[in-house]
């Protein structure tokens, strides 16, 4: 990922919220090699007001997402508002999570280097995750950024993984039991193992078929000694009950179901929601 582009004070303006009193709405955008989803939260009516979701083809550079966003952003009036805050999600591989008491901020890099191709040029930060007691390392998209402070000035970015493991580690507190949370993405997807209470296990696996699919799941299930026969299992994000990614790992683990959403908000009669669990990070920003 080679970004040449100017980051200089980047990091210290864009993780600082500015709060723009004239207005009670919240932006968050999320940003992924395969697509972009976008949602815009009214905090006076507690109700979603946009929620779409972009698929791309391939797999896209950084350079084309920055495209696609620059289009979304042009094209729809409700993008070009005064937020009261802006939250952009980078949703990749190149992330690592360090425990708070090894943890040096001047090392970032090392932290990346031995599960991820990084170059010289990249910029690396990182989330601060209170429930887990550690750090997510991972590398944000510099030219999204800085196109992003552009158009809104101050704002707020982090990385799903951070976002899916303390909403999941939340929702620990109300459902005691050990569990595995799989979020699908259309290139790849992310599996949480919570046990006690705690984060058992995080990690981000690439697939192409239905066999790749399970073959990491039950990789996962294996290594972390838990029983197919009785692991908790919980899908979200891109996946429905009817297909065949759901079906297989029916076929394989004996209990599997959707994940239950609960937001403080409504979600209802949004334009190409779909459902509530395909954003299930995105909508678990605010």
């Amino acid at each position: 990922m080679n970004l040449t582009l100017k980051v200089t004070g980047l990091k210290t303006l864009a993780k600082t919220k500015l709060l723009k009193h004239n207005s009670i709405k919240a932006l968050s955008i999320q940003i992924n090699l395969s697509g972009l989803s976008f949602c815009i939260l009214n905090r006076t009516t507690h109700a979603i007001e946009l929620l779409e979701r972009i698929v791309l083809e391939k797999k896209a550079t950084p350079f084309e997402l920055l495209n696609q966003l620059k289009s979304f952003i042009s094209v729809n009036e409700a993008m070009n508002q005064s937020f009261d805050t802006v939250t952009c999600i980078y949703q990749n591989e190149l992330a690592c999570l360090v425990p708070n008491s090894i943890f040096d901020d001047s090392k970032l890099a090392d932290y990346l280097k031995f599960n991820a191709k990084i170059l010289q040029s990249d910029f690396i930060s990182y989330d601060s995750l209170v429930l887990n007691e550690s750090a997510n390392v991972y590398i944000p998209l510099v030219n999204i950024n800085n196109y992003l402070f552009d158009v809104y000035g101050s704002f707020e970015y982090k990385h799903a993984s951070s976002v899916l493991i303390e909403t999941l580690l939340q929702r620990s507190n109300t459902h005691s039991e050990d569990a595995l949370y799989i979020n699908v993405n259309e290139l790849h997807f992310e599996v949480v193992c919570v046990r006690n209470k705690r984060l058992e296990f995080y990690n981000s696996f690439e697939y192409t078929t239905k066999e790749d699919f399970i073959y990491y799941i039950l990789f996962t299930i294996e290594q972390l000694k838990l029983n197919p026969e009785r692991i908790k299992t919980y899908l979200s994000g891109q996946i429905q009950e009817t297909d065949e990614l759901f079906e297989i790992a029916y076929k394989y683990i004996r209990h599997v179901s959707m994940v239950e959403t609960s937001y403080s908000f409504k979600v209802e009669g949004t334009a190409n929601r779909g459902n509530d669990h395909d954003h299930f990070i995105l909508l678990n920003s605010f």
